[in-house]
């Protein structure tokens, strides 16, 4: 019944050789990773503006240089992660960049702030896009968290069911919303010049202003600068993208660049030419689309969209998430479950992860995720900042030809990025402390399990050069599933050819490389124990194993002869540990137990560590 669910929800399984055909082109990649920038005009200009509010609205002139500034350094941090892109094309973004060029603890600390991130991504993302239901829809609004909640399943659904088919569905909001930010901007641009705009409504570039000072416009900026959250998520993500997929994922990354600066620019100039002052009740996009528009099906057109990709800028974080966290995994900082391919090819377990993650979270603040805001910007200016400092040291260290312009790119991204991390703590302290726990917390982690995994790659290393001592064997079939070579097998094929003269060890691969590998290795070890390799195209090691026997155990029936399964085990040492673990053996053991005349043994090996 389970099985059959599934497949109704996510779709048949795919197989590994059409892993090409689940790769974005760079209309639908521009779509699925830039929904998370592309969403934070709606919010942006409108932080920018709240901030100026305290002191009068003949500040808001102060807009425009803002602007400016978040631009230059928009513009620094495209330029650095095109770099980023062609020096690192496997992807990993700021984790891989600061991992090799300034450290193991740097990286972990922007890998672990961009895994926070990505989880506020979805739960800010999704809450507010809620909010914009509840306000079209006030009866809905005692019913904020179910709605959150089950807008992250639907998105969760989508991205189990692959990258391309979710790509599909949705990429429509996205680009709808960019078409009507850009009718708004244009009509907004035309009415100026041609005086149909209220010329009153703003103060005079230069007005003399009481009260300002330079702390309150670097607070202004940098609330401004969470319109720069989710820029770096295309260079995590490269191998999404179709051959040759770092000149795609440049190209795409420079598009979304050129529309996120038009958006932003636009929106801010007509906010303050229109004289739009934030409120609770009405968003600031919400009131410029009624002035310029009135309260049309044009205005309503934009206001639906806004609320679209409020919605799937979540999108951003599935699409990232899992990949970032299968370079952790890969390098032993996160656990092995999350290399692992699901049915439709995508990472599924990161996809599940991050899903329940935010979910837990939406339900924690019961939907009013607006003070995660500021946090979630600094879970992205730390990775944007070390990513930077990383490409300085990579061009001093290398010095490839032109290094000196990608040398100054990198240097003035860097320090931008540094001096609004400093204004977030110094103005925001209150909302980013946390920072301070999460991220030291997450290394910690990471650090755990590493341990945890060279502690057991230590104990279970083989040496090749000691064969396995031949022994007397009785009359039996005995099947040994192995996953490799480790002192667990041979601990396994030990005791196996004490049962019998007739064992056989079972290998199932993913992939022909790992076969042919497995198969070299297990001739150098010398085991006297016949090697059976079979190739899963679904990755399935159950599946064929089972099939496996059930022809063997035929075989045995008709000579009279027990099948016996022989299971390796080994036993962490914490009950913590176990969860770092794939836990293939026991699926394999649980489907054994329903079949009858097969005996199934298992060979525990007891980790120290």
């Amino acid at each position: 019944m389970f099985s059959k669910i599934k497949r109704i929800l996510i779709g048949r399984p795919l197989r590994s050789n059409e892993l090409q055909s689940q790769k974005l082109s760079n209309l639908k990649a521009l779509a699925v990773l830039s929904s998370d920038a592309l969403s934070s005009v709606a919010y942006g200009p409108e932080q920018i503006l709240i901030v100026l509010a305290t002191i009068s609205v003949l500040a808001f002139w102060y807009s425009l240089p803002i602007a400016v500034g978040v631009l230059i350094l928009l513009t620094a941090l495209i330029l650095s992660y095109r770099q980023i892109i062609y020096a690192y094309p496997n992807g990993g973004g700021a984790y891989m960049v600061a991992k090799e060029n300034l450290g193991t603890n740097f990286g972990l600390i922007a890998g672990g702030s961009l895994l926070v991130d990505y989880i506020l991504t979805v739960a800010v993302s999704v809450s507010a896009g809620t909010d914009a239901i509840t306000s079209a829809f006030p009866i809905l609004h005692p019913f904020t968290v179910e709605i959150a909640v089950g807008i992250v399943a639907i998105i969760t659904l989508l991205n189990l069911r692959g990258l391309t088919e979710s790509a599909s569905i949705l990429a429509y909001p996205v680009y709808l919303f960019v078409l009507a930010l850009l009718i708004l901007i244009v009509v907004g641009l035309y009415q100026i010049l041609t005086g149909h705009a209220p010329a009153n409504a703003h103060t005079a570039i230069g007005t003399p202003v009481m009260g300002i000072s330079l702390f309150l416009i670097l607070k202004a900026f940098s609330s401004g600068c969470s319109a720069l959250t989710g820029v770096e998520a295309i260079s995590n993500a490269i191998p999404n993208f179709k051959d040759p997929a770092p000149k795609n994922a440049a190209f795409t990354l420079a598009v979304m660049g050129v529309i996120l600066g038009v958006l932003f620019s636009g929106i801010v100039f007509l906010a303050y030419w229109y004289g739009i002052t934030p409120s609770e009740t009405e968003t600031v996009l919400s009131k410029l689309g009624s002035s310029v528009f009135g309260r049309n099906a044009v205005y309503y057109y934009i206001q639906a969209t806004t609320a679209l990709i409020l919605v799937l800028a979540a999108n951003t974080g599935f699409s990232a998430f899992p990949l970032l966290a299968f370079n952790l995994a890969k390098d032993k900082f996160m656990p092995r479950a999350f290399t692992v391919r699901g049915d439709r090819l995508g990472y599924s377990n990161g996809i599940v992860t991050l899903g329940l993650t935010s979910i837990l979270l939406i339900i924690a603040f019961e939907g009013n995720t607006e003070n995660l805001i500021p946090l979630y910007a600094v879970g992205v200016f730390i990775p944007f900042s070390l990513s930077q400092t990383g490409m300085v040291v990579k061009w001093i260290r290398s010095k490839p030809e032109g290094w000196v312009s990608k040398l100054i790119v990198s240097l003035l991204g860097a320090l931008i990025c540094y001096v609004i991390l400093i204004i977030f703590f110094i103005t925001k302290f209150e909302h980013v402390w946390m920072t301070l726990i999460f991220i030291p917390l997450c290394v910690m982690i990471f650090r755990k399990i590493h341990q945890h995994y060279l502690a057991v790659g230590e104990q279970l290393r083989v040496n090749l050069a000691h064969k396995l001592i031949d022994m007397e064997n009785a009359k039996n079939v005995v099947i040994v599933p192995v996953a490799g070579i480790t002192k667990v097998v041979a601990q396994s094929l030990v005791y196996a050819k004490s049962l019998s003269d007739h064992v056989m060890a079972v290998y199932v691969a993913s992939s022909p490389e790992a076969m042919d590998r497995m198969e070299k290795e297990w001739e150098n070890w010398q085991t006297g124990v016949r090697l059976v390799t079979l190739y899963s195209l679904y990755r399935s090691v159950l599946t064929p194993l089972s099939e496996f026997i059930d022809t063997v155990k035929a075989q045995a029936d008709q000579s009279g002869a027990t099948v016996t399964v022989i299971m390796p085990q080994f036993i962490t040492k914490k009950w913590w540990h176990s969860f770092l673990h794939n836990q293939s053996g026991f699926l394999i053991m649980a489907y054994l137990l329903r079949m009858k005349n097969v005996n199934i043994t298992i060979v525990p090996y007891h980790l120290k560590k």
